[in-house]
């Protein structure tokens, strides 16, 4: 097959840019001059999820340490020494295991909240379903298609996919670091995300680099069609950009490959930071289905749970680390989720069994510190099939966090979630964003402004379309000069058309700026002769 073939049938037309007259409007879209244009903020809240895969074991990571007895009863072959467990500040009956270090520093340092023994009802024991369920948010005899984090993208970006990029929201919606896109992140209608596949490919990307393909006539058309899709990919550019922007970084990391979830969060503190105006990440670490070698034998404090629990705290510190060297700490709030616990009797190999409740973690400068809920009652004498009731659902704190940390009215919350959940105090008061900033997300997407013909030679029409009051259209040269402004004055609710004319304007790309309101828009005019 001709390379030319070979293109037509492995790339959509749709991904690549359209041009008129040798101008690319999608280039011009995500220009700065057009961004500056437009004005618009820069959202302020940023929301990181960590996924825990495997089903974390909720008894050694937090200890209840009033019920060590009963503890010791139930899991003598793996439970921590109570000698060694972290202290917790404000406490003298909950610690953490003794690799968590970094995260034991946070929560005395205020920054860390821990919400006991949170599930949801009648636990399913599948790692697929149950990770099904906490993805989507529904009833464990409910099957969705759309995940909750989709779902709220699609309440504040309702026209997503259409209009989009665009110069109120020129950034992807939601970003995932590794493997494909989340369920969390499917909208009703559409993915709200996309996913980088790994902390190579994403410096593979801002690096240039290609990962190499074979010495073969069919090794070479793949490496050619690998730098098609990345130079046709929409927010590769902008991804790019906000990367390229950040040239210095916190030193706590651990170094480079040692350490995979801190690979991925370094990643997420240099997009943050490098102007990346992207709502949700989510990131990941396996490993947690330890049915075996959860401990070492004669060590409990060693083994495969406390080095998945060292990395996860040591990754966590190192990002809230970065976060403050890169004064972007106030923006970002990160939660800590598994799709389910492990039972509290261990078993004869070292590990525990699939399990119900366990606890999560939300950490950040603005999160409610200390301790939610009251260590989980362990019985006198435990058998293999008993099992933490859970003291919150799972779906309160994503509501929760949805109202206090992205500020959607409580009015609007049953439509995301599908319920009512009760609200807890994860995040502290009064950090809403302006109701203008959701305004502006609610509009993005559709086209307040355009106009027809376009290209156009001698004159145009300009349709608008108002929420009435004030209106004001500005029209601005590719060095950002306002040649012109045709409409500056009061106008009714709905849409207007003006004639514009050409006035021997040179040929190229010009931009009509409409405002109505704290509602701005830019779009692109192509003068051509």
């Amino acid at each position: 097959m001709k390379r030319r073939d070979f293109i037509r049938a492995s790339v959509p037309a749709t991904l690549l840019p359209g041009l008129i007259n040798g101008f690319s409007f999608r280039a011009f879209a995500g220009s700065p001059l057009i961004q500056s244009l437009a004005a618009a903020n820069v959202t302020d809240h940023v929301l990181v999820l960590i996924q825990l895969n495997g089903g974390n074991d909720g008894l050694n990571t937090v200890i209840p340490l009033d019920q060590y007895s009963n503890l010791a009863n139930a899991r003598s072959n793996i439970l921590i020494p109570d000698n060694l467990v972290l202290p917790l500040s404000g406490t003298t009956v909950t610690g953490l295991h003794p690799a968590m270090g970094g995260i034991h520093q946070l929560f005395n340092d205020g920054k860390v909240g821990i919400i006991q023994s949170v599930g949801y009802p009648q636990q399913n024991y599948s790692h697929f379903r149950s990770t099904d369920i906490w993805m989507t948010a529904s009833d464990a005899n409910q099957v969705l298609s759309s995940g909750w984090a989709g779902r709220y993208l699609n309440y504040e970006y309702p026209n997503y996919p259409n209009g989009y990029p665009n110069p109120t929201m020129p950034d992807p919606l939601a970003l995932q670091i590794g493997s494909s896109v989340s369920l969390a992140l499917q909208g009703p209608a559409a993915s709200m995300g996309m996913a980088i596949s790994d902390p190579t490919s994403f410096y593979n990307m801002i690096n240039g680099i290609i990962d190499p393909a074979p010495n073969t006539p069919a090794g070479k058309e793949l490496t050619y069609i690998r730098t098609v899709a990345q130079q046709s990919q929409q927010y590769a550019s902008v991804i790019l950009g906000a990367a390229n922007n950040i040239t210095v970084q916190s030193p706590s990391y651990p170094s480079a490959g040692s350490n995979p979830l801190a690979d991925q969060l370094k990643i997420v503190a240099r997009l943050v930071a490098g102007g990346l105006k992207t709502r949700i990440y989510m990131v990941n670490i396996g490993g947690f289905d330890t049915h075996s070698s959860q401990a070492d034998a004669g060590s409990t404090t060693t083994g495969t749970h406390a080095t998945l629990l060292a990395r996860l705290s040591e990754a966590v510190k190192a990002f809230m680390d970065d976060l403050s060297f890169l004064n972007i700490e106030d923006r970002v709030t990160g939660l800590t989720f598994s799709e389910f616990g492990r039972r509290i009797k261990s078993n004869a190999s070292l590990g525990t069994d699939h399990g119900a409740a366990a606890p999560m973690f939300v950490f950040g400068k603005n999160v409610e510190p200390g301790i939610l809920g009251n260590n989980p009652q362990i019985p006198v004498s435990v058998t293999t099939s008993d099992n933490l009731p859970m003291q919150f659902d799972f779906r309160s704190v994503y509501a929760s966090i949805l109202e206090d940390w992205f500020c959607v009215p409580s009015a609007d919350l049953n439509n995301i979630m599908l319920n009512n959940f009760q609200k807890l105090p994860i995040i502290q008061q009064g950090l809403c964003m302006p109701t203008d900033l959701h305004q502006l997300n609610q509009d993005a997407g559709i086209n307040l402004i355009s106009n027809y013909p376009n290209p156009f030679n001698e004159s145009t029409y300009i349709t608008f379309k108002t929420s009435g009051g004030h209106a004001l259209i500005q029209i601005f040269d590719n060095e950002g000069r306002l040649i012109k402004t045709p409409v500056d004055g009061d106008y009714p609710e709905g849409e207007h058309k003006i004639w514009f004319e050409n006035e021997n304007y040179r040929s190229g790309v010009y931009y009509a700026r409409f405002q109505n309101g704290s509602v701005q828009q830019v779009r692109n005019m192509l003068i051509t002769r």
